[in-house]
């Protein structure tokens, strides 16, 4: 149980250490950065002996003096951190209860009204459901239909109306080659009978 309590602590010091690394990148000390930083920065600043066989390190009393009111600092935070979150939660039980109250009676009245309604209106008449959903599937398939109808006869009037048009800029355009062509022979004979007309006249 305990382990249970001081899980979510370890895991918030964690997150908080963490998000402290992410803030700055300055040499360790023990004014600012992360919690490991400092004990590494304790860590550098510590001496060393021998005795006994047995390896010490020496800390300045400062400096642990410091490092533990951090560290207290730190864990005073993390506490306030996870009471903020057990409040939280609680309040979200607290409302998730009272939502799944209120599903159950929402549901139990929506059961009520459904053995009450087992009929439905259609055109003011009162029909069985199956009678209802009959109609109902009848007229949206016959809509559906005389959509489909409507969008075939559409698209085909488009490509009659097209080939019209297309047919109409040919018949345009050898009604052009004809009446060009009728000019320039009628210009020709013109030439031609002009041509005579001289001639005659020069014969004279």
């Amino acid at each position: 149980m305990k382990l249970i309590r001081i899980l979510p602590l370890l895991t918030a010091l964690l997150c908080y250490s963490l998000a402290q690394a992410q803030q700055a990148e300055e040499e360790p000390s023990l004014e600012n950065g992360t919690i490991e930083s400092q004990f590494e920065y304790i860590f550098t600043r510590s001496g060393n002996y021998n005795a006994e066989g047995r390896r010490y390190e020496v800390v300045r009393a400062v400096d642990l003096d410091k490092l533990r009111g951090n560290v207290l600092d730190t864990l005073k935070a993390v506490h306030t951190q996870a009471s903020q979150l057990h409040s939280t939660i609680s309040s979200q039980k607290t409302t998730i209860e009272n939502l799944n109250s209120k599903l159950e009676e929402t549901t139990g009245q929506l059961g009520e009204v459904t053995e009450e309604k087992d009929s439905m209106s259609l055109f003011g008449a009162s029909v069985s459901k199956a009678t209802y959903n009959v109609v109902l599937w009848t007229i949206i398939l016959s809509l559906l239909l005389l959509l489909l109808l409507f969008m075939f006869r559409f698209r085909r009037s488009n490509v009659l109306t097209q080939e019209a048009k297309v047919k109409l800029a040919d018949l345009e355009s050898e009604y052009e080659d004809h009446r060009r062509k009728a000019l320039e022979r009628e210009q020709r004979i013109s030439r031609q009978l002009q041509d005579e007309i001289n001639k005659y006249k020069k014969s004279k």
